[in-house]
């Protein structure tokens, strides 16, 4: 019985909002006004709703860790918003050093800024990563983008000039632009950095960073994180389904 009286009262809700849509550009300004305040309070807990739902009800498994690793991996990482459901889900104006959630932070020098960014729920077949991350920018009058992911301390134990760290990522793309990913490696006094352009030829991406490359001081590792730096975004959106990070070392020669 409570499930039929429910339906009703679905209804019954459904029929008066989508008679005050069709009546909203006629409508008395301070009427309208009160719907749009309680319309905006009705769609945060649909939001949270739907948020929570996608988590439980979809496909894959919350908090996976499974994705192809390179042959000898003795250090592998996807990090918490591509693996589980946030707190806060998304950003909206998201002003420069913006936190979504505790690992990925948004770097940019607008002064006009018209970026969100979302955490999505994955639900495509071929999908490993439980969620993805969007991003959205619309009127953009800076001259950089950036969104930097922390990795964990353990990245940093054991790490040597003879490792080779991956990142692997899967992006969906509205209009084609360049994106660089750049890691920084914090050993004492120093920063080493490398930097690779991603080859967008597919759908899934991956660099390699040698550490041969660096100076690192192995016994000095304090904090390791990645830039993904974005060229020209202006109206565009990118959807990262998925992100990881693997470790292996370089083969003998």
């Amino acid at each position: 019985m409570s499930r039929y009286v429910d339906r009703l009262v679905h209804a019954k809700t459904r029929r008066r909002w989508r008679r005050l849509a069709d009546a909203a550009e006629l409508a008395d300004l301070s009427d309208l006004r009160q719907q749009r305040n309680q319309a905006r309070k009705l769609c945060a807990e649909l939001d949270r709703l739907i948020h929570v739902a996608d988590g439980r009800l979809a496909l894959p498994k919350l908090g996976s860790s499974s994705f192809p690793r390179p042959h000898g991996t003795d250090w592998a990482w996807r990090p918490q918003l591509w693996c589980g459901p946030l707190p806060r889900p998304g950003l909206s104006s998201a002003p420069s050093e913006a936190m979504l959630g505790d690992e990925v932070q948004v770097f940019h020098d607008c002064t006009a800024w018209e970026l969100t960014l979302r955490q999505l729920r994955n639900t495509r077949p071929q999908d490993l990563a439980p969620f993805a991350l969007r991003l959205d920018v619309f009127r953009f009058d800076g001259s950089f983008l950036s969104l930097a992911i922390d990795l964990p301390p353990d990245s940093a134990e054991g790490l040597c000039r003879d490792h080779i760290l991956r990142a692997e990522t899967i992006l969906e793309i509205e209009t084609p632009l360049e994106i660089y990913a750049r890691l920084n490696i914090q050993n004492g006094p120093n920063t080493e950095q490398i930097i690779r352009k991603l080859p967008l030829l597919d759908e899934t991406v991956r660099v390699d960073f040698d550490m041969a490359d660096t100076r690192i001081n192995e016994k000095r590792i304090e904090k390791i994180w990645l830039d993904l730096i974005f060229g020209t975004p202006t109206m565009n959106q990118v959807i990262l389904r998925d992100l990881t990070f693997a470790r292996h070392r370089r083969a003998a020669l």
